[in-house]
This record gives structure tokens, C-alpha cells and sequence, in this order.
């Protein structure tokens, strides 16, 4: 969701051929804790979900949730790139979609200092979108960011459960695997060792990879610590163990709904809907259902109503 390449790959989509993302069907449910309204009974909604596993699923939460309680729902989950629905929000062809509150601080609005504080992100990315015609709501305790993680055996072995602890290792044990781009980042690798009291030389090898690579490596043991982001399906499948930042140094990427201040105002209720829904979606809960579709293949959709209907947020016959 934050790389460059994303961004190159959505650039070229969106100036060559236009927008153009692949839209899914809406799962049909029933009303749970989730009512029906007739305020919204046949109000068009588009969502829009960029084209990786958890948004995917997102996408689909969202989807189904806006259909049970009336709405008319276009799902274009599967919209290329975080850039692509942005622009499909900016224009209008959407106006509603999951997002993360640094990404939208860092990628969408240009700064470069993210706000540590939780509520203080959220209220800073919102106050500056609302110019947008955009609206951020309160965000869940879900936070992906990027995080290192070691194997859980070694982790046991080094004793390390936070990124503090790296401090007091042996060079030879200093061992990382990163990807190119996040090495180069402001709030990247370098920044990150300067926090934690360490320097380039002080570390044993460093290597850059993709960043699908990262998390096999960490569990092979090509490296110690390998750079991932802490909502992957990967870390539990893999028996990795992320380490705590402690010091708080990589941004917030809080999840929310950004929605279309015209529609929000329209529907005062779509805050109401989102605020029974917010609440319950944390890293565990995000993990596990990533967990779900990348290790184990089943259809996102079907693991978004699954884990709506667990929830009693919506029901099936």
C-alpha cells in the first residue's frame, strides 16, 4: 500500500486507459446488530478497495455491510493501487473506502513527519481532507505498519520481544533482511536504528529484497530480523514473532472509512453503521482473516461475511 512501484504501476493504469478497476458482486446477508434503513433504502454507494489481500477483504466488509442496511452498493474492491482510489474518491466515481490514516497523511497530503499520537493523526488527516470534499472517520485500533519480526525460536533464543532489545546483541547476530525502497525512507531503516541506538556499522549483513521474499527468509534464517508489516497473514503461518516499537518511531497506519463528506451529510447514519463496526476489527482479528485467504485460499468475500456473521454484525438464512 505505500510502495513506489504501486504507485508507478497505478500512475501508468490511470493516465493510459483510465480508470479502470474490477468490480465484485456484494455477498447477500441479513440484518444483525446491523439494522436495515430506510434512510438509505436504494442511495447509490460505491466502495473502492485497493488490489491486495486486506482490502480485498475490507472492501467486501464494507460492501456487504452497506447493502444490509439498504443501500444500492457498487463493490469495486480490487481497484488498482492506493493512488487509483484515491483518484476514484477525488472524482467521485467512489465515495466510500477503507484507507489508513498514514497513508493518507504521508502518500495522498505530501509530509513527512507523521503524528505520533493515534487521535492526533486522525483528526490531522481529516481536518486537511474535509478541503477535498472527504471525510475521515474514527479509525479502528487496527494499525498496519511496518514492524520487524524474527523467527519465534530465535526470538526465544536472543530473548527479544522489542526493537529496544537489539541494542545489547553481538554484530554477528545483527542480521537483516529490508526492502530497497523502505531503506531509503525518512521514516525507514536508518532513522529507525538511529531511535533504537544503533548504525550501519555496528550491524552484521544486510540484505535487500522484495518484499514478499522478507518473511520466508526471516523464517528460513537467511536473517534475523526481517522488515514486514504487522497485519500480514504471513507472520502467524511462518511462526514469526513481531517486535514491539517501543519508541513509537514508525507511522500510525490506522485503519478507517473515508467517505464522501456530501454523502456523510446526506447520512448522518453511515457513522452509526461504521462505529458498530470499527471497533472490532484490531491486528489480531486482521491477521487471522489475511491468514485465511493467503495461506489457506479461500475467497476473501466470503471470509469478510464469514467473520460479519461471527460477529453478529450481519446474519445469513
Amino acid at each position: 500500500m505505500r510502495t513506489a512501484v504501486i504507485a508507478l504501476v497505478t500512475a501508468l493504469v490511470v493516465s493510459s486507459c483510465g480508470l479502470e478497476p474490477a468490480s465484485g458482486t456484494v455477498l447477500k446477508a441479513q440484518p444483525g446488530s446491523i439494522e436495515r434503513y430506510d434512510s438509505l433504502a436504494g442511495v447509490p454507494i460505491t466502495v473502492a478497495a485497493k488490489d491486495f489481500t486486506e482490502q480485498l477483504i475490507l472492501g467486501n466488509m464494507l460492501s456487504i455491510i452497506l447493502e444490509v442496511a439498504g443501500a444500492d452498493v457498487t463493490n469495486m474492491s480490487n481497484t488498482p493501487g492506493s493512488f487509483g482510489v484515491r483518484q476514484a474518491m477525488l472524482s467521485g466515481t467512489a465515495n466510500v473506502s477503507p484507507e489508513y490514516t498514514g497513508t493518507g497523511w504521508i502518500n495522498y497530503m505530501g509530509h513527512e513527519d507523521p503524528i505520533k499520537d493515534p487521535i492526533g493523526q486522525w483528526k490531522a488527516v481529516d481536518e486537511q481532507d474535509r478541503a477535498n470534499g472527504l471525510t475521515w472517520l474514527e479509525p479502528s485500533p487496527m494499525n498496519n505498519t511496518y514492524a520487524f519480526a524474527i523467527r519465534e525460536s530465535e526470538g526465544e533464543r536472543l530473548g527479544v520481544t522489542k526493537l529496544s532489545d537489539l541494542a545489547r546483541l553481538d554484530r554477528s547476530e545483527l542480521t537483516f533482511c529490508v526492502e530497497s525502497e523502505f531503506a531509503s525512507r525518512n521514516d525507514g531503516f536508518e532513522p529507525m536504528l538511529k531511535t533504537y541506538g544503533l548504525s550501519r556499522p555496528q550491524l552484521g549483513q544486510v540484505t535487500n529484497l522484495d518484499t514478499g521474499v522478507i518473511y520466508t527468509a526471516t523464517a528460513d534464517g537467511e536473517c534475523n530480523f526481517g522488515e514486514v508489516f504487522t497485519t500480514d497473514g504471513r507472520i502467524p503461518a511462518l511462526d514469526l514473532r513481531v517486535l514491539e516499537d517501543d519508541r513509537q518511531f514508525f507511522p500510525l497506519y490506522n485503519l478507517t472509512e473515508v467517505v464522501a463528506t456530501e454523502l456523510l451529510d446526506a447520512h448522518p447514519e453511515l457513522t452509526e453503521i461504521f462505529g458498530q463496526l470499527n471497533p472490532k476489527i484490531t491486528n489480531d482479528v486482521m491477521l487471522a482473516l489475511n491468514a485465511r485467504v493467503d495461506n489457506d485460499g479461500e475467497d476473501p468475500a466470503l471470509v469478510a461475511r464469514d467473520w460479519l456473521v461471527k460477529e453478529g454484525l450481519v446474519s445469513v438464512d
